[in-house]
């Protein structure tokens, strides 16, 4: 794959997200997704805590977690990977967890 076609499949996911924060040297990463059902509701950090979708969602447009932007869907918002080119960390990949 030539490097614009490389680019662009990076670049496209991003430009579906409404915001994608800076974050901050403490950042934490989702270990983890709750769910109920097929739905998320929360996310399990590294540092073990586990926190609601929506509280995820703040604290990642505060740059508390780093690899994800914010999208939403409707009126809901939720965290979405942002693209680097390898799918292992991607949040539809990580184990779920009961919250």
């Amino acid at each position: 794959m030539d490097q614009y076609n490389s680019d662009m499949k990076q670049m496209l996911p991003r430009l579906a997200m409404d915001y994608i924060p800076e974050t901050t040297p403490d950042a934490l990463k989702i270990t983890a997704l709750v769910k109920s059902g097929s739905s998320v509701t929360g996310y399990q950090l590294s540092d073990g805590r586990i926190v609601s979708r929506e509280e995820g969602v703040s604290m990642a447009k505060s740059g508390q977690i780093q690899g994800v932007g914010v999208a939403h869907k409707k009126e809901t918002e939720y965290l979405k990977s942002l693209p680097d080119g390898t799918d292992d960390n991607n949040l539809s990949h990580l184990p779920t967890v009961r919250g």
